[in-house]
């Protein structure tokens, strides 16, 4: 069997691959496994300085690697140098705190000596999606190696090269040999390898079903999980917000990465006093955005992934349409051997609607009228999802009030588009996961808090 990339822009085929068979598989963990035994007493002050010098094999590879996103999945190119660069921040990142998120925490009891130590665990199974093929692999990689864990990564089939090349880079940047391997697998292969005794640990981001089955397999093993699920995050515009601010924020968050980002802004809560001038504001500016060649500087909307994701989305429109909803930009499905979708507004949405109640992972925006204040934080809070959310209000006081205490997300903004940082804990509540990455909280996910007492 062989996976095969794709380029959404054209319909082309990149490259093929031969896949692992499971006996290649369970071979390349026990290989790092292996490695694990080694790298779990290497001195912390060099598993740092290994990840500083990731970090500049992946400042000094940022363009190829871009372009090598642009091909397999259509992210356009200038947000792909981007990308690599904040992979290499969460390598600085982890290098210059990891001793401090790591450290002994002395405790006062009955005992003459008593702490908290944070050891690592063993090998971590990834299972990442393609939407931001360096990023998500580099946000559970960073800290996994800091804490002395390795890890293995299943990718998503349409970014096999973006994978390997993962592989590639961190031996390039002098890390001992298997500490981090790409499998080359099928979807059906992922429960064999959580089967596998040396899995110590699952981080899954993708979608629900995938969460679902990966949580039921882990947990009949009783193996420590993190779930980044989908999600339909809302941003409250109120009618005391800065509309030029706002409008310009939700297009931007609507559409990065062509609109495939689980933290992309997706319901558009508007209180009615100011919907009409919002939505004005909306079309003009998703109107200006340029969709084409993701190879082009210019380019601020690629194509979909894939063609089916394309047809995917448009029949959530479709059907949204059909239900009621007004499209007033977009809509169409170019014509094409191409996965292109042009930026989209939906009004009159309402609940009942793909658009309001599924995640619609693509360049579509959806706006909805509430009364007031109350009924916006209300209609945010109606969905199963509860990844990220904000608020837009020129009352700074009265945004922190609702995102810090109203709205159910476990990341919630203000007056900013939603976002991840290797300073901040990012995760979901609801159907959108549970579990941190990132941050302090992060790389205490996969280690042994372990408890030290003595008499």
């Amino acid at each position: 069997m062989v996976i095969t990339s794709i380029n959404p822009a054209n319909g082309t085929e990149i490259k093929s691959y031969p896949q692992l068979s499971d006996e290649q598989i369970t071979d390349k963990i026990n290989q790092t496994n292996e490695a694990w035994l080694l790298w779990k007493q290497t001195d912390l002050t060099k598993r740092s300085k290994l990840l500083i010098k990731l970090a500049e094999v992946l400042q000094s590879r940022k363009d190829e690697l871009a372009r090598l996103m642009a091909l397999e999945m259509g992210k356009p190119i200038k947000q792909g140098v981007s990308e690599v660069e904040k992979c290499a921040a969460v390598c600085i990142y982890y290098a210059d705190h990891a001793a401090d998120f790591l450290k002994d925490e002395l405790i006062a009891t009955d005992a003459s000596k008593s702490y908290v130590t944070y050891q690592p665990i063993g090998v971590v199974l990834a299972i990442m999606p393609w939407n931001f093929p360096f990023w998500q692999v580099f946000r559970f990689l960073a800290p996994a190696l800091a804490a002395g864990n390795c890890g293995v990564l299943k990718h998503a089939s349409n970014v096999p090269g973006c994978g390997l090349v993962i592989e590639e880079m961190v031996q390039q940047a002098g890390f001992p040999q298997h500490v981090f391997q790409t499998l080359l697998a099928g979807s059906s292969q992922v429960d064999a390898m959580i089967e596998n005794p040396l899995i110590k640990a699952v981080t899954l981001t993708g979608s629900n079903q995938a969460g679902v089955k990966v949580a039921q397999k882990a947990g009949s093993l009783i193996k420590k999980t993190v779930l980044e699920l989908g999600g339909s995050d809302a941003y409250i515009v109120l009618e005391d917000a800065d509309l030029e601010l706002a409008a310009t924020t939700c297009t931007d968050s609507r559409l990065i990465n062509s609109g495939q980002s689980c933290i992309a802004a997706k319901r558009f809560i508007v209180v009615e006093a100011v919907a009409k001038q919002f939505t004005q504001l909306m079309l003009q500016k998703m109107s200006a955005k340029v969709m084409g060649d993701p190879m082009q500087e210019g380019t601020d909307v690629g194509p979909q992934a894939r063609m089916d994701l394309r047809d995917e989305l448009h029949e959530q429109v479709q059907r949204s349409v059909q239900a009621g909803a007004q499209c007033i930009l977009g809509g169409e499905v170019p014509v094409g051997e191409n996965a292109f979708y042009p930026p989209t507004i939906l009004t009159n949405v309402t609940k009942g609607m793909p658009a309001f109640d599924e995640e619609l992972f693509g360049p579509v925006a959806a706006i909805i009228i509430a009364k007031d204040e109350e009924h916006a934080i209300q209609l945010a809070n109606d969905s199963i999802f509860g990844l990220g959310g904000a608020v837009f209000t020129q009352d700074a006081a009265r945004g922190e009030r609702i995102a810090a205490n109203r709205l159910e997300a476990g990341s919630c903004f203000v007056n900013s588009l939603v976002k991840s940082d290797p300073r901040l804990p990012f995760g979901g509540i609801k159907q959108s996961g549970y579990g941190r990455e990132l941050g302090m909280i992060g790389i205490h996910e996969f280690v042994n808090i372990k408890t030290v007492y003595i008499r």
